[in-house]
């Protein structure tokens, strides 16, 4: 994994989303999930790019409580957060120029 993406847990979610100030892009995931294979190098892309922008990572949903509180139904889950509250949310795959469009809106607004 490259070092721009935040490895999410049960343990650093409030440190690491609810308390960040700004845009934080959380991947619900599963090693076991298809289409989580498919979209895991554009989230890593969009990590690199946005890096000092935006807090990209990854929070796998086998290892961890948080996706069910959160309502994750169904993976891919794509959340994003501004001021750690939750203001959009993507569930299955997602074309990258989608996701830039999100983070570019909720950056600039």
């Amino acid at each position: 994994m490259n070092n721009n993406i935040t490895t999410f847990n049960d343990n650093n979610w409030k440190e690491e989303v609810s308390q960040h100030e700004g845009i934080t892009l959380v991947d619900v995931w599963a090693p076991w999930c298809g289409p989580c294979k498919v979209i895991g190098p554009v989230i890593e892309e969009l990590a690199t790019e946005y890096s000092g922008k935006a807090k990209i990572g990854k929070l796998n949903a086998d290892e961890n409580q948080k996706p069910a509180e959160l309502g994750v139904s169904g993976i891919p889950t794509l959340i994003l957060y501004k001021d750690g509250k939750e203001v959009d949310r993507i569930v299955g795959l997602a074309p990258k120029h989608q996701l830039e469009a999100k983070l570019n809106y909720y950056i600039s607004g």
